[in-house]
């Protein structure tokens, strides 16, 4: 009788835990206020805190056209953005709305974490950026801004090496890092070759775009290619260990040509080495042979679990409507997605005596010939560290290029396959 009542203690206790955490994990249903009572959105930006001339009078007006609903902003330090994410998404309680990476906002969505947007609803937006915030047809997320970079260049160099072309490709760069060299005794452009995901992005705008075509001829003689450039002291030793803020720094020494990097740091060049500045010019990114560009992408998720999720849409695409979007990017140096916003002068025109203005219209221009990001199925962050150092690898001479990219093939369909 004594063990009889210790199990029935065990199971009930059991059972009364489950029950808890059924509670705490299952999706909440989106809660209607009684009347009188207004729905409160709680928001999250990232690193925007310094936008309250911004955010504030939107919020304003969003609840002078919706007075049934409130919004509680809170501002989120971009470093700690996904640990509390995460964190408030496992309680009971999370915010209604988060401005999140998608690199991060997918692997919720896989985790079915995310309450899917009926993507009919998001029409309003650049399509190849939609298309990017989906898994299974399926929208998770409204997309908020972007930022597409572009190449700066040292003009004074460009004359001193006699180049007549400013280069648009990857392989016309390479073409012309030697006459840079050796008439001028700088280099062609420093590439942070393991810095995230940069070399993934370059395979891709030469379609490698997936683990079986890691050892094809492109890939190959891309790989050969930034082999050679450092191997005969074309591109800094330090592209395959320091980051773009090494990279700029250079180029705001006058030691690189060439620099691929977003229009908002022209102004850090501006300020912090104003002669480099006024020999600099602009032009479009560096392709591959599909003539593509890249881009990245925030945007604004609203949780499974969240309590407000229609007043939380609601919010989320007024605050990405055409005139909210225009004026933000007036603030700041990032692009609208919405495409009537896009249609402003402020992105269709520039002065050439205006580098910021000239860098924004060629970025503008970009969105209308993206790529699409390279997919993974798992492990994304383990498979572009595996890349990052066969490159290492590759470039160091510590393997052939082949069966470096052989081995790489075969780990890259371990960890994505890998449960």
């Amino acid at each position: 009788m004594k063990n009889l009542k210790i199990v029935l203690t065990i199971v009930i206790i059991t059972l009364i835990c489950v029950s808890a955490v059924y509670e705490i994990l299952r999706p909440k249903k989106n809660i209607t206020p009684t009347a009188g009572e207004k729905e409160e959105v709680t928001f999250w930006s990232l690193q925007m805190g310094t936008f309250g001339n911004y955010m504030n009078p939107i919020i304003e007006e969003f609840e002078k056209q919706n007075p049934d609903i409130k919004i509680k902003w809170i501002d989120v330090p971009y470093s700690e953005g996904e640990k509390r994410t995460l964190a408030s998404i496992l309680s009971s309680n999370p915010p209604d709305l988060v401005n999140l990476t998608p690199d991060f906002s997918s692997i919720l969505a896989q985790k079915q974490a995310l309450e899917y947007i009926d993507c009919n609803k998001l029409s309003a937006y650049n399509n190849k950026i939609v298309q990017m915030l989906q898994q299974n047809g399926k929208c998770y997320a409204v997309p908020f801004y972007a930022t597409s970079s572009i190449t700066f260049y040292n003009k004074n160099i460009v004359k001193r090496a006699e180049i007549t072309k400013i280069p648009k490709t990857y392989d016309e760069l390479f073409k012309i890092a030697p006459q840079i060299k050796n008439k001028t005794n700088t280099f062609v452009t420093m590439p942070t070759l393991t810095e995230n995901d940069t070399f993934l992005k370059i395979l891709n705008k030469y379609n490698v775009n997936n683990s079986d075509k890691l050892a094809n001829e492109e890939s190959i003689k891309l790989f050969e290619e930034y082999k050679k450039l450092y191997k005969n002291d074309l591109i800094p030793k330090e592209s395959i260990t320091q980051n773009h803020q090494e990279a700029l720094e250079k180029y705001m020494s006058g030691q690189i040509a060439f620099i691929q990097s977003g229009a908002n740091f022209l102004n850090i060049v501006k300020e912090n080495a104003p002669q480099i500045f006024k020999v600099t010019d602009v032009s479009e990114q560096f392709t591959g042979n599909n003539g593509k560009y890249d881009v990245s992408v925030m945007n604004l998720i609203i949780p499974a679990r969240a309590k407000h999720k229609e007043a939380a849409l609601k919010f989320a695409l007024f605050l990405t409507n055409s005139q909210n979007q225009t004026e933000l990017a007036k603030l700041t140096t990032i692009l609208p997605v919405n495409k009537k916003s896009l249609e402003n002068e402020y992105f269709k025109t520039y002065n050439n005596n205006d580098t910021i203005a000239k860098a924004r219209y060629i970025s503008a221009q970009q969105l209308e010939n993206l790529i699409t990001p390279i997919e993974f199925k798992k492990n994304k962050k383990e498979i572009i560290n595996l890349l990052n150092s066969t490159i290492q690898q590759i470039v160091l001479e510590k393997t052939k290029v082949k069966k470096g990219l052989l081995d790489l093939q075969k780990n890259w369909k371990i960890l994505e396959e890998n449960k």
